[in-house]
């Protein structure tokens, strides 16, 4: 039988748990609900037909009412692995109501096995499986599943649906250039969801979706999600950054920008004086290992062979604050990696220091030789890699790497240490990016919020107090970040001490 035309179709963003990627304490501060928007379920509604009622429910943001639900025909799902327990609460939810669901994304290509009650997977890149199932659908012959072995055109990718949503509720906007990554990381799933081969949308795009978002009335910050983005290299230098410089100075640079890159980027100094002149302040970077043997082990071949923390802090003397992700747990890791870790993360300064331990997610290189050497545990990934979890036997006694774990984290995040590690930081930083800062009221009420929490009853106020003192100071053009980095400080404890009780 063949579907009618018209659908309502209600696109369910699952809840993020509290961990330290959430910022979930750290956002109440500036009066935000979550950090990004759903940038695959927006590019999805857009590859929806013109015709079909759309409506999105961010978890993070809005609860999924019963009335939501009713209003729906379909209901379309994509996360994260971190996401399923919320996931799954809402496929539940579906099935009592007899609505059909359709669900992609990461969580899934990587995972359908793991979900019920799901009556159509879209499977690896929507742009190219999501059309195969419309008009299977609209034949009245759906299947269940939908893959492909092919990579989508980047270029002919839509532009994001922004009509959905309220972006008051973020604290950044989010926009992809490129996927894939041609490193090999054994732990890194990227390359088994986006291919080795890197693709990326054109110059033209990249301005046509930041101009919408300007004119919807964004101001703030801009995220590039891509997983590495200065893969494209000659790319960017050539033509999507200055095509972004000169559209930014021509709107007097209403955002500032941040994104992923590897370490290599300190090899050119013509792209990263290119970023920060385009807008970006912040790249994320990872750096997982200052254990040589360790690198090798994970195939993490652009780290090896160079000083990190010599490079760490040239990239912050162009203008590019570096956070930076860590992994303990490598087979090759001895015992006196935790302390290495501490003192690496403290002569670098990388204040955002997200330390998590080793988990093999499906699809990777790690997952398949522990499969082969009998290592891996029963029970689903659930993919948080800072919940003092593992889901293989590592090589290091269970015991002791979970003791040497909680050490890395509560000494890097305690008052004393981690304040100090943000005056390390801004005594190398040398702010460059021209992007307006301007004085929003979520930002005065953010500080004025940080002085009571912080200042007045935070275990951390003689700590804060010293620091805003020293940036204004020696460092006032470093002021508002000296106060952004130290509710990141508070954000990142409460989150510790909850995985901890």
């Amino acid at each position: 039988m063949k579907q009618k035309n018209n659908k309502k179709i209600l696109l369910v963003y699952p809840r993020n748990p509290d961990t330290f990627w959430s910022f979930k304490h750290a956002l109440k501060f500036i009066r935000k609900k979550a950090a990004n928007p759903p940038l695959g379920l927006l590019t999805v509604s857009s590859l929806l037909p013109e015709n079909w009622e759309k409506k999105l429910v961010d978890l993070n943001i809005n609860k999924l009412s019963d009335s939501r639900l009713d209003w729906a025909d379909m209901v379309f799902i994509s996360g994260m692995s971190v996401q399923k327990e919320s996931a799954k609460e809402v496929i539940s939810r579906c099935r009592e109501k007899d609505i059909r669901v359709v669900a992609g994304g990461p969580m899934f290509t990587t995972g359908h096995e793991d979900f019920s009650g799901v009556d159509h997977f879209i499977l690896n890149e929507g742009e190219i499986t999501l059309p195969m199932f419309l008009k299977d659908f609209k034949a009245g012959k759906a299947r269940k599943y939908y893959s492909t072995q092919q990579w989508c055109d980047m270029s002919k990718s839509p532009v994001p649906d922004w009509d959905l949503g309220d972006m008051s509720d973020y604290a950044s906007m989010s926009i992809q250039f490129s996927r894939g990554c041609p490193y090999n990381c054994e732990f890194c799933d990227i390359t088994h969801l986006f291919g080795h081969k890197m693709r990326r949308k054109t110059t033209g795009q990249i301005i046509a979706e930041l101009e919408l978002i300007y004119k919807k009335g964004w101001k703030g910050n801009v995220f590039f999600v891509d997983d590495n983005f200065i893969a494209h290299r000659r790319a960017l230098k050539e033509k999507v950054l200055p095509a972004i410089i000169k559209w930014s100075k021509e709107r007097k640079y209403p955002f500032s920008f941040s994104t992923q890159t590897s370490i290599d980027i300190v090899e050119d100094k013509e792209l990263m004086t290119l970023l920060t002149e385009a807008g970006f302040d912040r790249v994320f970077i990872g750096i997982e290992s200052p254990n040589d043997a360790s690198l090798a082990e994970c195939t993490k071949s652009q780290n090896r062979g160079r000083d990190m923390v010599a490079a760490v802090k040239t990239i912050q003397r162009y203008g590019l604050e570096v956070q930076g992700g860590f992994i303990v747990g490598f087979d090759n890791d001895p015992l006196s990696i935790f302390d290495a870790q501490i003192k690496f993360i403290q002569k670098t300064g990388i204040v955002t220091a997200m330390v998590g331990l080793l988990n093999a997610l499906r699809g990777t290189q790690l997952y398949r030789r522990l499969k082969k050497e009998d290592r891996l545990l029963e029970g689903e990934e659930q993919g948080n890699n800072t919940d003092f979890s593992m889901n293989f036997i590592p090589s290091m006694d269970t015991d002791k790497l979970m003791e040497g774990y909680e050490k890395i984290v509560s000494t890097i995040y305690s008052p004393k240490v981690y304040y100090r590690r943000i005056k390390n930081f801004l005594k190398v930083y040398r702010p460059k990016s021209k992007a307006k800062k301007k004085l929003k009221l979520c930002y005065i009420t953010a500080f004025i919020k940080s002085i009571f929490k912080l200042g007045v009853f935070g275990k951390e106020r003689n700590y804060y107090w010293r620091l805003l003192a020293w940036s204004i100071i020696w460092r006032p053009k470093t002021f508002p970040l000296a106060v952004t980095l130290s509710i990141y400080g508070f954000h990142f404890r409460k989150t510790f001490e909850k995985q901890t009780v």
